[in-house]
């Protein structure tokens, strides 16, 4: 099967495409909205095996509502550069934040979902003076995540985490197998709500030359540096998070996270949020932003309005 150019990824729409370096590479970002730099910026970040384009019913809802927005293709996905390192939460909060930065902004909302999600709570903790709320779908903290690993996850999601953590097999699966199709079929809790020509463009996506690998890397780091020193290191860094305003969105059908009833402990709520939403979307599986598209975008544009509101 032959390699995806990433360029087949700029797919057209009520955007720009722009590239900005930022932490020593160059990211790719769909962005639409006001060009006053005044605008609230807020920050889209999909999760895997997904690219910018996850976003694509977010957009220009948002920047209609009078924000700027900018759905990044997150390192080592569709137009990001994808180097052989880098695919630990802390440099992904790092690019973020740099990112942030070469678009001209101070701060930002930043909303991530799944492993998007993961980046997005960490920036509260470790990227606070770029980070004015979080926003995290289909992604608890990972405090809580860390504290109980088995409970957050469900069983099956279990043994599909396990399994990428072999060498290349899950590679090869995804650039010439059927991987892709499991992922959103598993994790988003039925073969339906994927249409063939959404599902054929993951794939392409998971194609780009070392996108499989660096997507992977993400999953293997999260899993692997628990226990050691950088995940140590990182884990305290979550524990002195500057609150920030917080929304959590989680999908009823998700097939890898189980919907929490009591989505934050105390204790976690207590370190990073200022104020804290949760909304259960209960038909929605791993990928709400996708799968219930016109309530996702509700839930951001009420919330935004209080913790980013746009000026009259």
């Amino acid at each position: 099967m032959s390699t995806v150019d990433s360029a087949t990824l700029l797919i057209d729409g009520p955007w720009q495409h722009r590239f900005v370096a930022a932490n020593g590479a160059r990211f790719h970002a769909a962005v639409a909205g006001p060009d006053d730099r005044d605008a609230p910026l807020v920050v889209l970040l999909h999760g895997v095996p997904q690219f910018w384009w996850a976003w694509r019913h977010q957009i220009p809802v948002l920047a209609d509502a009078g924000y700027r927005v900018a759905a990044l293709d997150v390192r080592g996905t569709g137009g990001s550069d994808k180097p052989p390192q880098g695919y630990d939460v802390p440099t992904l909060t790092n690019d973020v934040a740099g990112v942030i930065r070469s678009l001209g902004s101070s701060a930002a909302v930043v909303v991530g979902s799944g492993t998007g999600g993961e980046i997005a709570w960490a920036m509260g903790a470790l990227q606070p003076d770029v980070t004015l709320a979080v926003g995290a779908l289909a992604a608890p903290h990972p405090l809580d995540v860390r504290a109980n690993p088995v409970a957050s996850l469900r069983p099956r999601g279990l043994r599909r985490l396990a399994y990428v953590q072999t060498p290349s097999v899950p590679e090869r699966a995804m650039v010439t197998g059927d991987l892709v199709d499991r992922l959103l079929t598993e994790w988003g809790g039925s073969a339906s709500w994927c249409d063939p020509s959404a599902r054929a463009t993951y794939r392409d996506a998971a194609r780009v030359p070392f996108a499989a690998h660096s997507q992977l890397e993400q999953l293997r780091w999260l899993l692997r540096s628990t226990p050691r020193l950088d995940g140590r290191r990182y884990a305290a860094g979550l524990e002195q998070a500057t609150p920030r305003p917080a929304l959590q969105v989680q999908g009823g059908r998700d097939g890898l996270r189980p919907a929490a009833r009591a989505p934050l402990t105390s204790q976690t709520a207590a370190r990073v949020a200022s104020t804290y939403r949760y909304e259960l979307l209960p038909t929605a599986g791993h990928f709400p932003a996708e799968q219930e598209p016109g309530r996702v975008n509700d839930l951001l544009l009420d919330w935004l309005t209080v913790v980013a509101p746009v000026a009259p």
